[in-house]
């Protein structure tokens, strides 16, 4: 191609020479108007596909869990959510002998989840009366009061406080399924309530008896949408043997703690691989503002750097335990082939440019956040070396392999963000910092991501 002469504005603007230079430029590039022709006729990622990778990448393993069908989030954001019943299901399964269909309600635990963060958002409100209403903080609480998004520990204190139920107990709904419309209209009674709350001018005990007012609307509005969560069950079953069992009326904590034993639940952790400047590897840290019940378990990470958070995984898989994750989901993602590899789409072939922010910069600038939580089911080792991961998705059967992706190790290292594993995986030197205050982080933060997705 023959060189342009550059030419330089003075003053910042984009010049009429400037927009001509860049016109010959792509006139006189053939690769570029090559991929100006396929890329106007097709798909950005059906060009960009780099079938090299797909024919390397396989879905088997040299360590598989046994896991159930595939299940389906539609169109909400309770991957959280979906991962961690997914990961309780299979215990579920094998205590009482169940095949692969066996799924816990999702609806149960979204009920729940959104009216412990109505209440969660309305308390936060009430701490921050002081804080200017145009401020970052007031707006960031006012964005998304009650989205679609979690993590762990979230999950944890809705599986400690409410228990879990069959999905036959309280099956899915059109609002669970896509919960756009619900959570618009609440969120507008919730900032109806905020405003009401900010501006009154009450004494706290004025404002607390409202505010139980207004959660008595947050209530009855979920009710209308998800169906009243079943305070007890009548629940029997045929297991995969044709063999015939009944626990009779049963409520949901009842169900747990005879066919989920969440005994040990506190001894999982959640570790995070985050290597920004502004954070220190084996550090505890929280995030302010984010979670749901009050007075539950807040968000916990321990920072650890890229070996350790791997190794974690590696070993809890290998203790044939499965591994709730979160990531990016978004990146280097072939959807319909279910794969999850840094050069399955070649955008840098297709562009003639590459593209070379490493993870920190990709968290420091804004291109990369913790968004989706999966979990792991299985990996392929070869000399003590991970190759590949298996990954139980939420997106339907017609994803990947049944629902299941393949992630290559070399994705690992670049996109994921957080495991949780039982803390007898973490070196021995790091089970005191366990028991540290955190170091609280603004509620903006990157590593609030997933409880902010929806």
């Amino acid at each position: 191609m023959t060189p342009i002469t550059a030419v330089r504005s003075t003053t910042g603007d984009l010049s009429t020479n400037f927009i001509e230079n860049c016109r010959r430029e792509v006139s006189l590039d053939d690769r570029a108007r090559l991929a100006m022709n396929a890329v106007t006729k097709t798909s950005i990622k059906q060009v960009a596909l780099n079938r090299d990778v797909v024919n390397k990448v396989t879905h088997t393993y040299s360590h598989q869990l046994k896991a159930g069908e595939a299940t389906s989030q539609n169109s909400s954001g309770r991957c959280w959510m979906f991962a961690a019943l997914n990961t309780f299901r299979t215990i579920a399964m094998e205590s009482m002998n169940l095949d692969a269909k066996f799924e816990l309600s999702q609806n149960y635990p979204l009920f729940w989840d959104k009216l412990e963060k109505a209440n969660y958002f309305l308390e936060s409100i009430l701490q921050t009366l002081d804080e200017p209403t145009d401020g970052r903080l007031i707006a960031y609480l006012l964005r998304d009061p009650i989205q679609d998004g979690g993590q762990w520990d979230m999950f944890v204190n809705i599986l400690k406080k409410y228990g879990a139920v069959p999905k036959t107990a309280m099956p899915e709904t059109e609002s669970s399924s896509a919960t756009g419309a619900m959570t618009s209209l609440i969120t507008t009674k919730l900032r109806e309530f905020a405003c009401t709350l900010r501006e009154s001018g009450w004494p706290m005990e004025r404002m607390r008896e409202e505010k139980e007012r207004m959660m008595r609307e947050v209530y009855r509005m979920l009710v209308i949408h998800l169906g009243e969560p079943p305070t007890e069950f009548d629940w029997q079953w045929r297991d995969k043997d044709e063999k015939f069992s009944r626990d009779g009326v049963i409520t949901p904590l009842q169900f747990v703690e005879k066919h989920i034993p969440i005994d040990k639940i506190d001894d999982l952790v959640c570790l995070i691989h985050c290597p920004m400047s502004d954070k220190e590897f084996n550090k505890m840290y929280t995030v302010e503002y984010l979670g749901n019940v009050i007075g539950g378990h807040i968000i916990r990470y321990l920072n650890v750097d890229l070996p350790v958070i791997k190794k974690a995984a590696l070993d809890q898989l290998m203790d044939d335990r499965a591994v709730w994750f979160g990531c990016d989901v978004g990146k280097g993602l072939d959807r319909d082939l279910g794969i999850l590899d840094l050069g399955v789409l070649d955008y840098g072939l297709v562009y003639g440019t590459t593209f070379d922010m490493d993870k920190r910069q990709r968290l420091e600038y804004g291109h990369s956040a913790m968004n989706h939580a999966m979990v792991f089911t299985g990996v392929d080792v070869e000399d003590e070396r991970p190759r590949k991961w298996r990954v139980e998705n939420s997106w339907g059967e017609k994803a990947g392999e049944k629902g299941f992706l393949v992630m290559t190790d070399s994705w690992f290292d670049e996109y994921m963000y957080e495991v949780v594993v039982d803390k007898k995986h973490l070196p021995a030197g790091l089970l005191p910092i366990l028991e540290t205050e955190p170091i609280k982080l603004p509620p903006w933060d990157p590593m609030g991501a997933l409880a902010r997705s929806d």
